[in-house]
């Protein structure tokens, strides 16, 4: 099955379809209403793999990369982030072992720039980058909720037990992010079969309601419109475990380690919730400090109960406003709140 093959597959089943992304399944509001309240099953075309495979594959990726990658145990996953040497994210990932096969999840739209990038770096390493999952075409889908074990099982698939835990199968593999809520890789080939089995206990949702379901878990994902904006503390990687202050160096590390032990971030996450659209790179600015944009949005998507939902890198000095200005002082307000757990259902 072709991407174009599974976007028509897509389709067939209702998904309306814009830019190549599922915007929904016909009703964005009742499906991000499912996020919080039922069991969604949505296809992560935002998202796309890098497949790191090869005997050097842990040492090459451990020397890049912000985490311990040489002590990330067999399936299990771990975030991590790749930096310049100004310390700031090119791109975020969560990065899952399988054996000796190491793959990124990351935004779609950097996947290509980010492999070229990574070729770059392999030298004398004997090392393979390629976009994709090792030796095969798969489809990703998110399953969140209530009933996402059920769903899971039902279709034959396998039920981590742990979070950033990884179950094989003889399609893929499933990742759990969180209780109740799963990414799910599985070749091409079958995903028609995964998808409807998965399908008989979840509701079909769109693109959106993924990533307001990261926006409500505190997932900052960087993609091509923040690219090289944040240093990893901003985005919250040191609280995530993204970060490693005891391996040894990596582009951006001396950036990233000064930042830690001095203690001179100003720049935090936060959740951010506005009656406009809040879309990823647009500038948040407060009334206090007109000359200069206090802030970033990482990611905005709208929210169950109308208007929009964002997580945003905005200045310690401005957080203490309730409110802040997007896209300019004289914009539309955005309600300011700390980036605590929110219970919405099993899935957050």
């Amino acid at each position: 099955m072709t991407h174009s093959d599974w976007q028509a597959f897509l389709g067939a089943a209702g998904a309306r379809i814009d830019n190549e992304q599922i915007s929904d399944f016909g009703d964005l509001a009742g499906e991000l209403r499912a996020a919080r309240e039922a069991t969604v099953l949505v296809p992560l075309t935002h998202l796309a793999l890098i497949a790191c495979t090869g005997e050097d594959a842990s040492d090459f990726l451990h020397n890049q990369l912000t985490s311990d990658v040489r002590h990330l145990a067999d399936g299990t996953a771990q975030p991590a982030a790749w930096c310049t040497a100004r310390g700031r994210m090119l791109a975020s990932f969560f990065l899952l072992r399988d054996g000796s096969t190491y793959t990124l999840r990351l935004a779609a739209d950097l996947a290509p720039a980010i492999a070229k990038r990574l070729r770059i770096y392999v030298l004398r390493s004997k090392v393979k980058v390629e976009e994709g999952a090792a030796g095969a075409e798969r489809i990703l889908l998110g399953l969140a909720g209530v009933q996402a074990e059920a769903a899971l099982s039902g279709a034959g698939l396998p039920v981590p037990t742990a979070d950033l835990a990884i179950a094989a199968f003889a399609s893929g593999w499933v990742l759990r992010l969180a209780p109740g809520r799963y990414e799910v890789a599985v070749d091409a080939s079958v995903a028609p079969a995964t998808w409807q089995a998965l399908a008989s206990l979840a509701r079909p949702a769109g693109s959106p309601v993924w990533r307001w379901l990261d926006i409500r878990s505190g997932w900052p994902l960087v993609t091509a419109a923040t690219s090289e904006e944040f240093v990893p503390q901003m985005a919250d990687f040191d609280q995530l475990g993204g970060v490693s202050f005891k391996k040894g160096c990596y582009p951006g590390q001396e950036v990233i380690a000064r930042t830690h032990y001095l203690g001179k971030i100003k720049r935090r996450l936060f959740r951010l919730h506005a009656a406009t659209p809040l879309v990823a790179g647009l500038a948040l600015w407060s009334p206090d400090s007109p000359e200069h944009a206090c802030g970033m949005i990482v990611d905005g998507t709208p929210a169950p109960d109308g208007g929009f939902d964002a997580l945003a890198v905005v200045q310690d000095s401005s957080a203490e406003r309730a409110s802040l200005k997007v896209g300019g002082v004289d914009g539309s307000d955005a309600a300011l709140s700390p980036l605590a757990p929110l219970a919405a259902n099993a899935s957050t």
